[in-house]
């Protein structure tokens, strides 16, 4: 399951820092891993400063460390091993409202190897959507509340809202890829959220196709999703 929104946008904001964002980009443009002394000179500033500025993009998931001795001397005499800065693999991503075209091209992808393995275009997205339900539901069995359905679809991004004994999902995550390409997209989102419904809350879940405006395509009904 996708990270916390909340979390990104800490992320993004020990960001704002012009000493903080200066020292990640001379971290991250580097081949290797830097230490203090070599990331203070390459953007100005106090060692104590970039210390400070180094450890906090740490705790935020943006730099990792490692210890290496720099003279590349070993044994007794060679000194303490420095502590050394690179960029973590963590990518940083931020939207408002949320966008999950990772999603839409993870099926996608499924999707085109099963055309090549001769299945229809149709039945491939189909079963490619429905299958990544299925691994989106396995991941949060059992770490969700009374309302599991819901949870799920608001740590995508959907926005689900209570309204007349259904889920109106008030935000599309796909929603550039669906302005130019509505049919194949919306499809793909159906095909997702029934199989996500069924997983998540029983088989009286239904998902239901509505017509193009503000928010999702799909509504979700049924007496298992209610409060």
């Amino acid at each position: 399951m996708d990270e916390a929104f909340g979390q990104r946008v800490a992320r993004v904001g020990s960001l704002a820092d012009p000493v903080r964002r200066a020292l990640y980009r001379f971290v991250a443009e580097q081949p290797g891993a830097v230490s203090r002394d070599q990331a203070a000179s390459g953007v100005d500033v106090p060692r104590h400063t970039a210390k400070f500025h180094l450890e906090r993009l740490v705790a935020e998931g943006l730099l990792v460390t490692e210890f290496r001795r720099l003279t590349g001397r070993t044994g007794p005499g060679a000194g303490r091993p420095a502590k050394l800065y690179r960029r973590s693999r963590r990518e940083l991503t931020v939207s408002v409202p949320s966008r999950r075209y990772d999603l839409a091209g993870q099926v996608l992808a499924d999707a085109v190897e099963r055309t090549l393995a001769g299945t229809s275009m149709t039945d491939a997205l189909a079963a490619a959507a429905a299958d990544a339900a299925e691994q989106v539901a396995d991941q949060v069995s059992g770490r969700t509340g009374e309302r599991p359905l819901a949870e799920a679809l608001t740590a995508l991004g959907y926005e689900p809202r209570d309204q007349d004994d259904a889920l109106v999902l008030a935000n599309c995550p796909f929603d550039r890829l669906a302005a130019d390409h509505r049919g194949l997209v919306c499809g793909l989102n159906h095909a997702f959220v029934a199989g996500l419904a069924s997983r998540l809350a029983g088989p009286e879940a239904t998902a239901e196709v509505v017509a193009p405006g503000p928010g999702c395509c799909v509504r979700v009904g049924g007496t298992e999703i209610r409060t």
